[in-house]
């Protein structure tokens, strides 16, 4: 089962969403938050597989939540709830921890698709939307040196696969970009979070491009 925790400070938006999730046959809502506070300290307490954090939360929104949770439960996959409006912090939520986003109008099916894709380490959004999401919110064109520095150990292909990652690619469609095995690609994701200190692939997404390396497409 994937225990997935459900945190926003609107009651009926959390029961909704434990609805929708309790309809999958491999998914349970297995904690409730308010706040960021609370979200963390669930994660923190209990084995939680994905947390499920709305942005705008009081006492602690949930950007710093996701700070929170990706010290005190490394394992916990954040996944934001944001709506239209909220760009300035989708960069900070980002660099925070998350794993991906979700629009709050986003649909039951979807929805389910996202918390499985996000507890097996995939992107929780569908390329195209992950494109223009780095595209709007990460900074292009200015390379910094921290990200400079943190690629420069990377081998040719690991760099090849940093690129394909930063543009929203899944594992499979890198793999069929440069014609290796899933599980090659799976591998060099690994190393590559390793070595770069990234959280997660979408961290490593926003590397790519702050290490400008989609400007050798």
């Amino acid at each position: 089962m994937i225990r997935v925790l459900v945190a926003d400070d609107e009651p009926l938006m959390r029961v909704g969403i434990r609805l929708i999730l309790e309809n999958a046959d491999d998914i349970e809502v297995v904690a409730e938050a308010g706040d960021g506070h609370e979200a963390a300290e669930a994660c923190r307490v209990r084995s939680i597989d994905v947390a499920l954090l709305d942005i705008q939360m009081p006492n602690r929104d949930g950007i710093g939540a996701a700070e929170d949770i990706a010290r005190l439960s490394p394992r916990t996959c954040v996944v934001m709830l944001t709506a239209f409006g909220e760009e300035a912090s989708v960069t900070r939520a980002l660099r925070a921890g998350a794993s991906g986003f979700l629009l709050k109008d986003t649909g039951p099916n979807e929805l389910i698709r996202a918390v499985r894709l996000a507890a097996g380490g995939e992107p929780v959004l569908a390329p195209r939307v992950t494109r223009q999401l780095l595209d709007r919110h990460v900074k292009s064109g200015q390379h910094t040196e921290a990200a400079l520095e943190r690629t420069a150990e990377l081998t040719p292909a690991e760099r090849d696969v940093l690129r394909l990652l930063g543009t929203g690619m899944s594992n499979a469609e890198i793999a069929g970009q440069l014609y290796l095995s899933a599980g090659t690609v799976k591998a060099h994701i690994s190393r590559i979070l390793t070595r770069t200190g990234c959280a997660n692939r979408v961290q490593a997404a926003v590397l790519a491009h702050d290490a400008g390396l989609l400007d050798d497409r």
